[in-house]
């Protein structure tokens, strides 16, 4: 019997290191300079999936706030995305939208807060010369 309780408690312990990794994981990315909340899904996809972004020299790195991963899930270089579309989102409460993007030729929908958008279009229109094609 005392080999069971000694299984229970490394499986608690165990559980309890996972949880305080992917809260301290989750905190860090949150407070980034120029981070931002940014669900993400496929087109035509009903479920999102939430995350948070960051702008870096040139790209956005994309994080899932549930995983353990220390690199991004997503990058998406200034040159290849687009923003073909957007609309208000009222889903996550009013001031967000539904933004349609493009990278790569594939087309992902973005749910980002009005601020959020904005700095990201603002983000996409500072592009080098020649490239301001970017923005709808």
């Amino acid at each position: 019997m005392p080999g069971v309780v000694w299984i229970a408690l490394a499986i608690v312990v165990t559980i309890a290191l996972v949880l305080g990794l992917g809260a301290s994981r989750l905190r860090t990315l949150s407070r980034r300079v120029g981070s931002f909340s940014c669900n993400a899904r496929a087109s035509g996809q009903d479920a999102w999936t939430a995350g948070i972004a960051q702008y870096a020299v040139g790209r956005i790195e994309w994080w899932r706030c549930w995983s353990l991963s220390p690199r991004p899930a997503r990058t998406w270089y200034r040159e290849q995305l687009e923003l073909v579309g957007r609309e208000p989102f009222d889903d996550d409460g009013p001031g967000h939208y539904l933004v349609r993007c493009r990278y790569e030729g594939l087309d992902f929908e973005l749910d980002l807060a009005a601020g959020d958008y904005f700095g990201l279009a603002s983000w996409l229109e500072a592009a080098p010369p020649g490239r301001r094609d970017l923005v709808l």
